[in-house]
């Protein structure tokens, strides 16, 4: 599977694996596939024959569809439909190809709910048996709590399985156990063999810990955070407990960091209905290996905390609850003593680059700097031109946005575009030409505003990218011009910059890829 340039338009190839030859696009496409050819609005389900490329209808989309599901036979069986008026979602069942459809559950659009799978008969749905409690219990106490347990995968009659533990400052570790040999008693020597890795190279890194902190807002809601330190010799080795309270000295207590007074980076994730989660992120201890305490919390409107939580944040864009709530965490650890409030900087993708923009724009008090990457800086245009195939979410955009494009006074007073000539910290703009989601034009804008206040304003445009950076050369790039801006104005390490000889053994792809102003 492959887009062009970022732009989403996914296709799917067949390449021969010695690649004695070209690839063959096989799209539009015996797979089954979702396409918007017929209707950019709406995914029809197909069927690709991958030997011919034949592709024929499989079942047509009524217009509300935006999720598919298919049973062990192959048959669409299954589909999950919003309705544009309320936003509420529907999953409507069929018995077969040729049945009619009919409603077997609606959502509000204040809740969630979602399709597990079909099990093999097509009448019932799988749920976790209560037997394997032994198992997870027994495998979480060969690692210790200081790793997450997955199960990646079980062999036909369940004896045998494969599974990985992660962690916050080291590589996934996969392993096999035998689920025979622990109900003999065989502990972990004999029921767990070790397989590998997946990233060894780490090994000879010392990262910092992630530690989960419960930060509490203004208006008391529990903002779950993780604070990620770097790894000095005055930084905890073991997880600090998740209240920051009692805050008195000790090894294990939050006293323990008080005074480190560490330049900040607050990395604000996107969505927004989404989360931050404990585990190893690369953003995170790329910024902690130059010194830089992160902070990463989910604001209310984050999704993995319950509806109320979720819905908290309805409404609440730039000037509401949603941008307090970080300003709130920074104000915490500037108080805690673990953050200098002369160097703070914000950082953040899509929703996240749009929060760096209000935060300056909104309270450039707090900021010494911000990178915003493929945010939007103007509501109303960024809900004008959604792609297609969003329309059917529309409705659940505006309910928990806000009607931007027809009020014009909320646009106006949550669109940083608006608010341009409060911004005073230095800034990076990176935009991927061919966003779908959030256009280039978002990005533009707010540079052409800033361009002319006499602020150090640096504009990035990747031509072969889209809604974020997924070409090798473009992610050093990028990395390496934010690793010189945040050194400036945080004070921490950076690498040595690029240099020509990487760039041309990239093919000079930056060169060519990269428009930058400012």
């Amino acid at each position: 599977m492959q887009d062009v340039g970022g732009d989403e338009d996914w296709h799917l190839y067949a390449q021969a694996v010695d690649s004695s030859s070209l690839s063959r696009d096989l799209t539009p496409f015996k797979v089954l596939v979702g396409l918007n050819r017929r209707d950019p609005r709406c995914f029809d389900m197909h069927r690709l024959n991958i030997s011919t490329g034949e592709l024929q209808l499989d079942t047509e989309n009524p217009g509300d569809v935006v999720a598919w599901y298919a049973d062990a036979d192959f048959q669409v069986r299954a589909a999950l439909a919003m309705n544009p008026s309320n936003g509420s979602k529907t999953l409507r069942v069929r018995q077969g190809p040729d049945a009619a459809w009919s409603d077997l559950i609606t959502w509000p659009q204040q809740e969630e709910g979602r399709v597990v799978c079909f099990a093999k008969d097509g009448r019932a749905i799988y749920v976790l048996d209560p037997s394997l409690q032994a198992d997870f219990k027994l495998l979480v106490s060969f690692k210790g709590a200081d790793a997450d347990l997955s199960v990646e995968a079980r062999s036909l009659d369940g004896s045998v399985w494969l599974v990985a533990y992660s962690r916050d400052d080291a590589a996934t570790e996969y392993c096999v156990y035998d689920r025979s040999a622990a109900a003999a008693g065989a502990g972990a020597a004999g029921a767990l063999r070790f397989l590998f890795v997946n990233r060894p190279e780490l090994s000879s890194y010392k990262l910092g810990r992630r530690h989960p902190v419960l930060l509490q807002a203004r208006d008391g809601v529990t903002l779950p955070s993780y604070l990620t330190l770097p790894p000095l010799p005055s930084t905890p080795k073991t997880l600090l407990p998740q209240s920051p309270e009692p805050s008195g000295p000790g090894a294990q207590g939050w006293g323990s960091v008080s005074g480190l007074q560490l330049p900040l980076v607050l990395f604000v994730h996107g969505g927004p209905w989404a989360r931050d989660g404990w585990g190893l992120d690369s953003t995170a201890q790329w910024f902690a290996n130059r010194g830089y305490a992160v902070l990463q919390v989910n604001y209310r409107a984050s999704s993995g905390f319950g509806k109320r939580f979720l819905h908290l944040g309805d409404g609440q864009w730039g000037v509401g609850t949603m941008q307090h709530d970080l300003s709130d965490a920074v104000a915490w650890a500037v108080a805690a003593g673990i953050a200098d409030k002369e160097r703070v900087a914000i950082y953040g993708g899509s929703y996240g680059g749009y929060a760096c923009l209000a935060g300056l724009a909104f309270t450039p008090e707090l900021y010494c700097c911000g990178v915003d990457i493929v945010g939007p800086s103007h509501v109303a245009t960024l809900l004008g031109t959604i792609p297609a195939y969003w329309a059917p979410m529309k409705r659940m955009l505006v309910d928990r946005i806000g009607d931007a494009e027809g009020d014009d006074g909320l646009n106006r007073r949550i669109s940083p575009l608006y608010h341009a000539a409060a911004m005073r910290a230095p800034l990076i703009i990176a935009q991927g030409a061919n966003d779908p989601r959030v256009k280039r034009a978002e990005s533009d804008q707010i540079y052409n505003a800033l361009k002319g206040k006499g602020l150090e304003v640096q504009y990035f445009l990747y031509e072969d990218e889209g809604h974020g950076f997924a070409r090798p050369p473009n992610r050093l790039d990028f990395c390496s011009r934010v690793d010189h801006f945040l050194a400036k104005h945080l004070g921490g390490r950076a690498e040595p910059p690029l240099n020509m000889q990487l760039a041309q053994s990239m093919a000079a792809a930056v060169a060519v890829a990269v428009r930058a102003w400012g």
